[in-house]
């Protein structure tokens, strides 16, 4: 019998296989605009925030997030893909202005880099193959092998854990290939996003969204170079307008399926400029001024 292979299984593929590789740039934002460009870079292997189009192009939450804010800013914003790995050094060597993948605000990085506040929340959550038995708690981690995403939060708690729950790393330079490791059986789960985790499994019936740990839940946002105040905050406003009148969150009802909380990032403008009790938060008030 004849097999052809998904859309999701096919994109998967690309995604992997584009990866290490340069992919063709996408355009969004006010593409006729006669300032420079703002050049960002993005995982695109991170299905639904970033992923492959058949033409090779970039697709997803993060890719509609940035388009609408370009347009708000009349920026041509030009999004690159790459390892997520290497985003951050190439944020700091100069050749992004900012990212456009969803990077968790951690006191290390907010040292580092300058964020604006999170556009959305996420939390640290486990996928596993269909049949494997539930994760109820940190426990039934003891003695198994988690595959991740290199260079992330999920690395950093595999690596921050290892030794007190005996657990072996499986570092991946896709999240496709994190989550093919669960499904042939080479890790026992899979730790990544929650967005990430549940998108994952609405497209692989034998991918499951298992259990999510308690108390992490951090922001996702936009990380600029040290020192690039004024475009943080000027990106910033734009944000804040954008969850007010609802763009945000139907946005995020498109790619994740799910209306969000009263209390999600979606929905939330915080005070000041940055993530609150993070380095590099700027706790004056400002008022907002939205067309």
């Amino acid at each position: 019998m004849r097999r052809t292979m998904s859309a999701w299984g096919l994109a998967l593929m690309m995604a992997s296989g584009l990866a290490a590789g340069a992919q063709a740039q996408t355009v969004v934002g006010a593409v006729d605009s006669t300032l420079p460009p703002w050049r960002c870079g993005v995982d695109g292997t991170f299905a639904p925030h970033a992923f492959p189009t058949m033409d090779g192009k970039t697709q997803g939450f993060q890719v509609d997030l940035y388009d609408e804010i370009g347009k708000r800013m009349g920026r041509r914003i030009e999004i690159t893909s790459a390892s997520f790995s290497g985003l951050i050094p190439a944020l700091n060597a100069g050749r992004y202005d900012f990212l456009c993948a969803p990077t968790t605000v951690t006191p290390e990085r907010a040292a580092s880099l300058l964020f604006t506040e999170g556009a959305l929340y996420t939390e640290l959550q486990f996928g596993i193959r269909r049949g494997t038995a539930p994760i109820r708690s940190e426990e039934d981690l003891r003695g198994k092998t988690i595959s991740v995403n290199k260079g992330t939060p999920y690395e950093a708690w595999v690596n921050n854990n290892r030794e007190r729950l005996n657990l072996t790393l499986l570092a991946f330079d896709t999240q496709p290939d994190a989550v093919q490791a669960v499904l042939q059986g080479r890790a026992y789960a899979n730790l990544s996003g929650n967005t990430v985790i549940k998108y994952s499994a609405s497209r692989t019936p034998q991918y499951i969204a298992d259990f999510a740990l308690p108390g992490t839940r951090f922001h996702w946002a936009t990380p600029f170079r040290q020192g690039d105040v004024a475009a943080r905050d000027a990106m910033e406003r734009v944000l804040e307008c954008m969850k007010q009148d609802g763009t945000v969150a139907r946005l995020s009802q498109k790619w994740f399926g799910q209306v969000p909380k009263p209390d999600d990032g979606e929905v939330t403008i915080f005070p000041g400029f940055g993530v609150p009790g993070m380095p590099g938060h700027d706790a004056t008030p400002h008022t907002l001024s939205c067309s």
